[in-house]
């Protein structure tokens, strides 16, 4: 691979990097309003929504992480 494209690559894992960045703020504020739910609501509907999100963040952190593991190896070639 020529050094203008690993540049682009290392590029692109930044702006994945500051995406996840984001993302897991996002999900550490759901997490903590699911820990501080009172306990009626948390089993209840609210509770399972925010649980929802919360593993929905999670496996698009998940996933980019991925993302950003194959590019490793792409930029490693």
């Amino acid at each position: 691979m020529n050094a203008e494209r690993r540049k682009k690559l290392e590029a692109a894992k930044v702006v994945i990097e500051a995406q996840v960045a984001i993302i897991q703020d996002c999900l550490d504020g759901e997490q903590d309003y699911l820990d501080n739910m009172p306990e009626g609501l948390a089993n209840g509907d609210k509770g399972d929504k925010a649980q929802e999100a919360i593993d929905a963040m999670q496996n698009a952190v998940d996933s980019a992480e991925g993302i950003n593991d194959y590019l490793d190896e792409a930029i490693a070639c």
